[in-house]
């Protein structure tokens, strides 16, 4: 599937900004079952120049300042991407979650590897109750495969999408208990749980298209960024799936970047010299373009 994807952030501040240093992490991935045949990044006030790299976890970042006072900042990044389906895979030739936890602990090279995803990080935590959670979908001998998908299914289930509850600072403690939350919280409790477990996991971000109702037209503006998770199950390696939809990602998930979680991958995070409010607003559209 081809995809013309325009996300749109625009800053609107209370007081004049006279130097502002930004990070933007909006280029799609290059990968097998993707290809971006085109990024381009706008700006408004224009920076003098703007800087690409890719990054630890490689993800293409665009870094730039600006020197000029303003009292708006407007970033419109578009892609066209080409997305397609992943082969299905059989569920019963993953190791048992037993087997794969000995495997990714006990291979040295592999446990080097994949260490940062098994360890805490910013935004990812656990404690005893979000272990206890994990507990009831990891035993020994099932497939791990089947068991991450039976933890991301419980969210999936157990869990209201309140876009109103949480923000990006809500502990997954307080996701946990009152059951409610955004794709980022889902995901970031997805990961969680996996890591208590012994098993490594990344947050993913990207875009999800949005399907209107049928016979109604799709509204521009109406997608939104979206976030998933990849546990690494052997043999397969990293597989990913989304626990606010219950859904393998498939050819209508785009993918940004990968992080440990979304502190490592935000779309813009910067520095600013200013004082006062601001306000933000965010518009994305995935639009298809045909095969």
């Amino acid at each position: 599937m081809r995809y013309k994807l325009t996300h749109r952030t625009k800053y609107n501040y209370q007081g004049s900004v006279n130097t502002y240093h930004s990070v933007v992490c909006l280029q799609p991935r290059q990968l097998e079952s993707q290809i971006c045949r085109n990024f381009a990044l706008q700006i408004l006030p224009t920076p003098a120049e703007v800087v690409s790299r890719i990054d630890f976890f490689g993800n293409t970042v665009h870094y730039f300042s600006i020197d000029v006072s303003h009292k708006e900042l407007v970033v419109v990044a578009e892609s066209d991407v080409e997305s397609f389906a992943k082969p299905p895979l059989d569920e019963s030739k993953s190791m048992t979650y037993q087997n794969a936890k000995n495997h990714i602990w006990q291979t040295r090279s592999v446990k080097v590897e994949l260490l940062q995803y098994l360890l805490t990080s910013p935004f990812i935590s656990w404690d005893e109750a979000i272990t206890q959670f994990a507990q009831r979908f990891f035993l020994p001998d099932l497939p791990l495969y089947s068991c991450v998908k039976a933890l991301c299914q419980a969210i999936f289930n157990e869990f209201k999408f309140d876009s109103n509850f949480t923000t990006v600072h809500t502990p997954l403690q307080t996701v946990l208990k009152e059951r409610r939350g955004v794709c980022q919280d889902f995901s970031h409790l997805a990961i969680a749980s996996l890591r208590s477990m012994g098993i490594p996991a990344r947050y993913v971000s990207g875009y999800l298209e949005t399907l209107p109702p049928p016979g109604k037209k799709k509204l521009q503006g109406s997608d939104a960024s979206h976030a998933w998770v990849s546990a690494f199950i052997p043999p397969f390696g990293w597989c990913e799936f989304d626990p606010t939809n219950d859904i393998i990602p498939q050819e209508r998930h785009i993918v940004t970047a990968y992080g440990r979680d979304y502190s490592d991958i935000a779309p813009l995070k910067g520095i600013i010299f200013s004082s006062g409010k601001h306000t933000l607003s965010v518009a994305v559209d995935v639009i298809p373009k045909g095969g």
